[in-house]
């Protein structure tokens, strides 16, 4: 076999690669003697057709497969012999080609390769040095947790007797519509608890400024005209008088903060326990929370400080699954199917262009963390166990409330492309907390 390697690029190479004669002809025969058993021709037993005949009838089929059949094997040689790695595994698209007997057969593949990444400053003698994030939970913090609890845990009790409405207080009201004086038929509805200073409206209506210093058993009438167009025959032009009456004037009662109160808020003996049971997660969330952040500043740093030529093929790639999980995104909260194939509707062109064009700097610099991150892992021998895929399942079941079992099932559904995604996600991960544990923080 010989392979010619031109560089077109940093990262592009042709491939310009030719199969044997012996090796063509002896596929040449290897299919031909598939189809021979496989065909029936009159006047033939089966397997026993002339060669002649087969090219005559299926010659250019044949040549079709032995071409399918020659490229990904001597594809794969000349990558090993020309000592290439390219970004994706799969066959680059091919040249069209022609095929015959007893002749060489040469075909070319134009491939990215991966960049050469020369590592530096992510551990000893050089680590990232970060600067200590001096955050902790203060009692203010724990109060507000504690206010919020007591807010979820309060009721309503009646107000005195005579208390006039206000911002924060609650009224019960009955609401009755009318209609040219006559009720109107499904705009009555008692019992319903409104509170003054949400600006939330009721049955429709915007009432909080009515109701504003109104008492137990008073009154107000409020107006609401429907246009011509209404597509209600009975409403259309006309106005609804709605009569909302102050059935009752609630308030607040929040609990005292005391063990009681600690025990309906959980398995709590006391109020002490509770809030050192606060304390210790909200420490917990926020030692995540830090963690988070020095990570986000470690692959920045990353990025600044690797300077090499990102595979345009991995770009295109991420760019695609940007574009289209903001659409789906886009499609769901509009109540609609996400698209199978976006970029197969015109109309969306358009849309798809404009998102490429902002998400292509992010798409970048996306692929540039994940190649250091790679290349990390590959010059400390970081590697993805079965404990890891383990974990990151079983994770993944706790954020999204499915079994376990059923999101090994998604990922097994995906095929082989789905696990290399988990492992490469693992891997990254992995990478990152390596760099971490070898930063220094300074305090």
């Amino acid at each position: 076999m010989k392979v010619e390697v031109t560089e077109l690029g940093p990262l592009k190479r042709s491939l310009k690669i030719e199969v044997p004669q012996e090796d063509v002809n002896q596929q040449f025969t290897a299919v031909y003697g598939e189809l021979n058993r496989q065909v029936r021709i009159p006047g033939f037993r089966p397997g026993k057709a002339p060669l002649n005949l087969l090219e005559q009838r299926y010659g250019k089929d044949v040549g079709e497969d032995v071409i399918r059949r020659l490229i990904p094997t001597y594809y794969e040689k000349a990558i090993r012999q020309a000592g290439i790695v390219p970004v994706v595994v799969e066959v680059p698209p091919i040249e069209r080609v022609k095929i015959k007997k007893d002749a060489p057969f040469s075909f070319t593949a134009t491939v990215e390769i991966k960049p050469s990444i020369q590592l530096r400053d992510y551990k000893a003698p050089n680590p990232i040095s970060l600067k200590m994030d001096p955050r902790t939970v203060t009692d203010e913090q724990m109060n507000k947790v504690l206010d919020t609890l007591r807010e979820r845990q309060a009721k309503l009790d009646a107000a005195p007797p005579g208390t006039a409405l206000a911002d924060g207080s609650y009224a019960v009201l009955d609401v009755e519509g009318f209609l040219d004086l006559a009720p109107l038929e499904g705009a009555t509805k008692a019992g319903i608890v409104h509170k003054l200073g949400a600006k939330l409206p009721v049955m429709g209506l915007e009432v909080d400024e009515q109701l504003t210093g109104k008492k137990e058993g008073q009154l107000i009438e409020v107006s609401q005209p429907y246009p011509a167009s209404h597509p209600d025959p009975k409403l259309a032009g006309k106005t609804v008088v709605f009569r909302i009456t102050v059935a009752a004037v609630k308030q607040k009662q929040l609990a005292p903060l005391d063990d009681e109160f600690a025990k309906d808020c959980g398995p709590y003996s006391s109020l002490a326990e509770l809030t050192d049971k606060l304390r210790e997660e909200m420490e917990r969330a926020l030692k995540r929370e830090i963690e988070d952040t020095y990570k986000d500043t470690i692959l920045k740093r990353l990025a600044e400080t690797h300077h090499f030529d990102v595979p345009e093929t991995l770009v295109e790639r991420e760019l695609a699954a940007m574009v289209r999980q903001r659409l789906d995104q886009e499609a769901r909260m509009r109540g609609r199917q996400p698209v199978a194939d976006p970029e197969a509707h015109a109309e969306r062109q358009q849309e798809i262009k404009k998102l490429q064009e902002e998400f292509r700097p992010e798409a970048e610099r996306r692929v540039k963390i994940g190649m250091i991150l790679e290349a990390i892992a590959e010059k400390e021998g970081l590697a993805v166990e079965q404990g890891d895929l383990d974990a990151e399942v079983a994770k993944m079941g706790a954020e999204l409330r499915l079994p376990v079992e059923e999101i090994a099932k998604i990922i097994k559904a995906g095929g082989d492309e789905a696990i290399d995604e988990l492992r490469g996600r693992i891997m990254a991960d992995k990478s990152l907390d390596f760099v971490y544990r070898h930063a220094v923080i300074q305090k």
